[in-house]
């Protein structure tokens, strides 16, 4: 009688390839990815410090990605793939916002013990956090001036700076679809940050009032409320980790800590959206 062992056969694609064969490792640059973790400590925690930060930064530079092609098909009256941007873009939300649990395993000593190494460097210097702010309208040029000498950096914030934002793009398309946009919103120099426009208020109103006849506007709205509510969701998750492993103390970089997130909590982008909750009265 035969036993039947443990081991199942290789899957195909399992064995060796010929020289010049696309493979998981060249497809996905693993070796160069890999090898792009450098602790400065002899502190084995560094190395969940770093990962963490890289691996933000990937979700960033896709969450960037969706906004911009989210934002280009607004521009060419494609609300259909518009949405299914912004519907990725809350899907890898979550993954960021969810990616914290696993910083908040790192307790204040642990930190503490190489905490030193990190110099200057702080998340505030992140370009790619910066450049999504810029799309979502939160501009602010004095910014560009942080990353002279740090070129990629600043051509990116200098283009997102010098664009339109996706509010913006969604308001002209709400404009070309007869939604009645005061044209002196649509004539804005988009390089200035997002303030308050009380005349918006009317037009999401009528939006709000008009569901049925509106699915699909208002649908965006919606999407968009859901990309500021997981950005915020994210930002208070960013607090709290860094309450409980630094409290109070100043954060890396000289940056005020606590502090300066407790007031980027405060920023909004798309608060005409948020206003018009007050004023709808059927839907």
């Amino acid at each position: 009688m035969s036993v039947r062992g443990s081991s199942r056969p290789p899957e195909p694609g399992a064995g060796p390839h010929a020289a010049d064969a696309m493979t998981y490792t060249a497809y996905l640059d693993l070796n160069r990815l890999l090898a792009a973790q450098h602790p400065h400590s002899d502190h084995s925690d560094e190395l969940l410090f770093i990962v963490q930060h890289q691996v933000t930064e990937l979700w960033l530079k896709l969450a960037l990605h969706e906004l911009r092609r989210a934002r280009t098909h607004l521009c060419e009256d494609d609300l259909q793939h518009a949405l299914k941007d912004l519907a990725r873009i809350k899907h890898l939300q979550r993954s960021l916002i969810e990616q914290w649990s696993v910083l908040t395993t790192l307790t204040p000593s642990e930190f503490a013990g190489f905490r030193p190494v990190l110099g200057q460097s702080s998340g505030i210097q992140s370009y790619q956090y910066r450049a999504v702010e810029f799309v979502l309208g939160n501009k602010d040029k004095s910014m560009l001036a942080q990353f002279d000498d740090e070129p990629a950096g600043r051509d990116l914030l200098v283009t997102m700076y010098e664009q339109p934002t996706i509010y913006d793009a969604f308001l002209a398309y709400l404009a070309r679809h007869d939604h009645g946009v005061p044209a002196d919103i649509l004539a804005r120099d988009v390089r200035e940050p997002w303030v308050y426009q009380a005349g918006l208020v009317p037009v999401f109103r009528r939006i709000y009032e008009s569901v049925d006849d509106e699915w699909r506007t208002y649908e965006a709205c919606e999407a968009l409320i859901d990309v500021e509510h997981n950005f915020q969701v994210w930002r208070f998750r960013h607090l709290q980790v860094v309450a409980r492993t630094i409290g109070a103390r100043t954060g890396t970089g000289g940056s005020s800590g606590t502090a300066f997130l407790r007031r980027a909590l405060d920023l909004t982008f798309f608060p005409e959206l948020f206003a018009v909750r007050s004023e709808v009265v059927a839907g």
